[in-house]
């Protein structure tokens, strides 16, 4: 099963402020940046509970009809209607297991600690990461300490009119 992660980040390298707080994205999304297109290759997505309940706060869905497993050990909040949502816990290795399992090929991995567990568990091929012009200091950091280093090729970066930067990345074997 493939693992991939398409997430916006400040230029200092974090996902959201210390409280959760997005607000420093941009509405919306900004401009396009690959994200439509990223979403049509993906079969499901796998995320830790509190990027779920950010989610929850917006004013849409941004999954529409995707599988969405959110990893928690506790009940979850009522998703939207239409959205598809199941909770799932577990070491990364057998959440992969049980999805590969049901047929899925291709995961969009979301969340910091969900990524960082993906990460150090070998699981995540490819990341493309969204630096947004901006430098808020403190928050939640996209990546936190590793027991090893994690090698990464560059595929490509690309620039866009809002001062938006993205580099896409596959771990290298």
């Amino acid at each position: 099963m493939k693992a991939s992660v398409f997430i916006g980040t400040s230029l200092d390298g974090f996902i959201a402020r210390a409280n959760g707080d997005l607000d420093f994205l941009p509405p919306g999304g900004g401009e396009p940046h690959g994200y439509d297109e990223f979403m049509t290759t993906v079969d499901a997505l796998v995320i830790g509970r509190k990027t779920f309940e950010t989610v929850l706060t917006f004013e849409t869905w941004p999954y529409g009809e995707k599988r969405v497993f959110v990893l928690s050990t506790r009940p979850l909040a009522a998703p939207p209607l239409g959205a598809v949502v199941e909770r799932l816990s577990g070491a990364p290795a057998v959440i992969v297991s049980q999805l590969a399992a049901r047929g899925i090929q291709h995961i969009y991995v979301d969340g910091g600690i969900t990524i960082q567990r993906f990460l150090q568990a070998g699981l995540i091929q490819r990341l493309i990461i969204t630096r947004v012009p901006v430098l808020i200091g403190a928050g939640i950091p996209l990546f936190g300490a590793l027991e090893r280093d994690i090698a990464l090729q560059h595929v490509v970066t690309r620039q866009y009119a809002s001062g938006l930067v993205q580099s896409e990345y596959v771990v290298a074997a």
